[in-house]
């Protein structure tokens, strides 16, 4: 996912997609504890997403960045 897709999330969607990032890192890294894992460059993609979205979801809070579905 690029920066400029998760600049259009609003707050709820970048946190139900933070959620289930970090589920799927939890299953990635079982995966690969047994030896499992088909794809191993999916860790890294998705270690840099998830930080990307906290990234956003911190600039939201500090108002660097404007919420998006907020009403005014």
């Amino acid at each position: 996912m690029k920066t400029s897709d998760i600049k259009d999330f609003t707050v709820e969607a970048l946190q139900n997609k933070l959620a289930d990032n970090e589920t799927e890192m939890a299953n990635l890294r079982f995966q690969k504890a047994l030896q499992q894992l088909e794809k191993p460059t999916r860790v890294r993609e998705l270690r840099r997403e998830i930080a990307q979205i906290k990234t956003v979801l911190k600039e939201m809070d500090l108002g660097i960045r404007e919420k998006k579905g907020l009403e005014k």
